[in-house]
């Protein structure tokens, strides 16, 4: 186990209106207040979005298996704000259901607010979680200090 300590600090809401981009949203604001380190958490409902909702199949490195979310559906999500090498880097995850079919994964690329997604955004001063690429999983993963 690796670790890392800090403080909380600012505290933000977020009030995505429909239409939106979440995704992008929180990208730009996270490096507009130029927060290093944080947990985002967000409710609302999002249409046109992409999950990635596992592997194809259980070995390293990973093949994603995607699903994509057309209509709307409400969703919960949560997430953490680390550094990666430009800046600010977000992953997202949710749970996004309408009527009795759920999905669950890590939200990539685009997606629409549709009515509104509010979102809470709580800073960690003094943390440094940098992203560094793994050989065995060739994908870029936290490495606490």
């Amino acid at each position: 186990m690796k670790y890392t300590s800090g403080t909380c600090g600012r505290i933000f809401y977020l009030h995505i209106e429909h239409g939106e981009d979440p995704i992008q949203t929180m990208n730009a604001f996270v490096r507009e207040h130029e927060i290093k380190a944080g947990i985002i958490h967000f409710i609302g409902a999002v249409k046109n979005a992409k999950l990635v909702t596992g592997p194809e199949v259980d070995h390293i490195p990973p093949i994603p298996h995607s699903e994509s979310v057309v209509l709307a559906h409400e969703l919960i999500g949560t997430g953490f704000i680390r550094t990666g090498d430009d800046g600010p880097a977000i992953h997202l995850h949710i749970s996004a259901g309408r009527g009795d079919q759920v999905l669950t994964g890590c939200l990539r690329g685009e997606a629409k607010a549709f009515i509104l997604v509010e979102v809470m955004i709580i800073e960690c001063q003094g943390m440094n979680i940098p992203m560094i690429y793994n050989k065995d999983t060739k994908l870029m993963l936290p490495a606490p200090k």
